[in-house]
């Protein structure tokens, strides 16, 4: 195979890899922007890009000017030489200097806008990067949950992010920028999201051998469905009935010590992993790694480090009977 051919191979490969990173039915891009936030980074990426092709087309186009215009041709003087031209200098000099001008002032201008304080009544979230998953608090509503975040369409939010072991870093690609979540220091975010949807995002800040598992979903929801949603949140999940499956595992969750970790309104107050007090009524589980399904609930139960590498909830044992009834269980926390 000739040596430039050989090559087209890998190469269509790794082209047909970046377009189904693009793709899916969730695609994490930042180029279909749902919030006042993303929409202001998209124009400013938008004019800079302009600005680039541009700058392309003139270069090019004196190049290619000069290559024809000055190519060497059989029995024809060599083009004349210069020195120096003084007024080309300052214009290769000025233009350039201009042009930065004309993007660092938008860019400065979003910087500042992005990064201001949010409006009077932005929900405030709390978000605690974790090996591998994110905590939300929402100090002002009583709220604490798992990988998952709500919030309501048309509303500003004010997100606090740091966290509680390594460097870890938030992002929601179509919601806006990320934000490094660092710990023992606080990084803030604030946005409105514009549209209603289902958003994914995941850590990018390399965190340990689990760091492409550590997802998010992001929830826009209608007014009424997010009052909903914090509604059940409030909720305390009931004792399960003497003698049903869910009994059973809930004697389970306390029997292999479930209850250390983690925690479920009124019957544990474990916090070193995930509350689980309305994780039934969630998507996703491990760090929105695997749809929130009774199979891939009692593989995680049987065996975490195997489903996801590094994972902090060890391998514990548990039979199949007792994993049956903690599926049975943790499916009704809603």
């Amino acid at each position: 195979m000739p040596p430039l051919r050989r090559h087209f191979p890998p190469l269509a490969v790794f082209g047909l890899a970046l377009l189904a990173a693009c793709g899916g039915p969730f695609p994490q891009s930042t180029l279909a922007p749902v919030s006042d936030f993303g929409h202001d980074v998209d124009k400013l990426f938008t004019g800079i890009f302009w600005w680039a092709v541009a700058v392309f087309v003139v270069v090019e186009g004196l190049l290619l000017y000069s290559v024809f215009r000055f190519r060497h041709r059989e029995g024809s003087p060599a083009p004349k030489q210069h020195e120096g031209h003084t007024a080309l200098e300052i214009t290769w000099t000025l233009a350039p200097a201009l042009i930065l001008v004309f993007i660092a002032v938008p860019t400065v201008r979003i910087i500042f806008k992005t990064a201001g304080t949010p409006p009077p009544g932005a929900i405030r979230v709390e978000v605690i990067g974790h090996q591998w998953w994110w905590e939300y608090r929402y100090p002002d509503l009583g709220i604490v949950t798992a990988n998952e975040l709500h919030l309501p369409v048309g509303k500003p939010v004010a997100i606090d992010i740091t966290s509680a072991d390594v460097i870890h870093s938030w992002w929601t690609p179509r919601l806006g920028g990320k934000r490094d979540a660092t710990p023992n220091h606080h990084t803030r975010l604030s946005f409105t999201p514009d549209s209603v949807g289902m958003f994914m995002g995941q850590c990018v800040e390399y965190c340990g051998s689990s760091h492409a598992n550590m997802r998010l979903r992001t929830f826009v929801d209608t007014d009424s469905a997010f009052q909903a949603w914090v509604a059940a949140q409030h909720e305390t999940p009931a004792a399960p009935a003497t003698g049903s499956p869910e009994a059973a595992g809930r004697a389970a969750f306390q029997r292999f010590g479930c209850i250390a970790c983690h925690t479920v309104a009124g019957y544990s107050a474990g916090v070193l992993g995930p509350n689980l007090t309305h994780v039934g009524s969630r998507t996703t589980i491990a760090g929105s790694t695997m749809m929130n399904t009774e199979e891939h609930l009692r593989s995680w139960i049987g065996d975490p480090p195997a489903m996801k590498p590094g994972s902090m909830m060890p391998r514990m044992g548990v039979p199949p009977a007792d994993i049956s009834t903690l599926v049975a269980y943790l499916m009704s926390l809603k």
